[in-house]
């Protein structure tokens, strides 16, 4: 993959946190959130842009049965009453933001997850889902999207919900799955590699030490942690070993 992106990262190349032969890659938490508000379009295709790695986004089921991007339960960032669940796809349609970078911006409206899935097409940056909705027998239409994009053995979904992922991974195994935890435990390594396949723990950088992260390092298994929002965050965890991290800004 071309790295280059990383040199457009400023902040992390002036305090020299670059090595081309032995990269950071980075997802951009809920897109690029300096661009555009969190979880809409504009701030995906600002991430593919600048080419990071993954770009991270939420999914909730709407009343009729629509996945869109959304975070919070609650409808703040449109200054509205109820919750996703509440309203039809058609209702969360007519709601502006008012929250976030260039909110004003025209045509800006909640996107569905296959309007998601096609900014990354023919692209380098990996689609990352998280999914918010507590359901299990709605999964198959996730995986579904990814498929009819062509997107499975590019796309990531993420997930605190262990029985998800095994969903998940029994109806693609080619989609690469990341356990959302806190503190990096040998229980929580036992958990991941139990769906078998391609799993990875995706762990909070605040709950976890130098023993907790070098833990998973030497298990060989897969790490990238959220979220690390400072140069010094980034750089301690790269001197730790770790490699992948997921930021809302890399900042000084």
């Amino acid at each position: 993959m071309d790295n280059s992106y990383l040199e457009k990262l400023i902040s992390l190349t002036e305090n020299g946190l670059y090595n081309e032969n032995d990269p950071i890659y980075i997802t951009a938490h809920r897109g690029v959130t300096a661009y555009s508000p969190e979880n809409t379009i504009p701030a995906y295709e600002k991430s593919v842009e600048l080419g990071y790695y993954t770009a991270e986004c939420d999914i909730r089921l709407t009343k009729d049965g629509v996945w869109v991007l959304h975070h919070n339960g609650d409808l703040d960032i449109f200054g509205e009453e109820g919750t996703i669940e509440d309203h039809t796809y058609e209702e969360l349609c007519s709601y502006k933001y008012i929250r976030g970078a260039n909110c004003d911006r025209e045509g800006l409206k909640i996107c569905t997850l296959d309007e998601y899935l096609d900014v990354f097409v023919g692209t380098e940056t990996r689609p990352q889902i998280e999914i918010k909705t507590e359901t299990y027998d709605t999964l198959g239409s996730v995986v579904e999207a990814v498929e009819k994009k062509g997107l499975a053995a590019q796309s990531i979904v993420i997930s605190f919900d262990l029985k998800q992922l095994e969903i998940i991974h029994d109806l693609n195994p080619d989609i690469e799955l990341w356990y959302l935890i806190g503190k990096i435990t040998p229980e929580s390594i036992a958990e991941a590699r139990s769906i078998g396949g391609n799993v990875w723990l995706s762990p909070c950088y605040d709950d976890n030490d130098d023993e907790s992260i070098t833990l998973a390092l030497k298990e060989k298994i897969g790490v990238s942690f959220w979220t690390v929002n400072t140069v010094a965050d980034a750089k301690r965890l790269y001197d730790l070993g770790v490699r992948y991290i997921e930021t809302d800004i890399v900042r000084k």
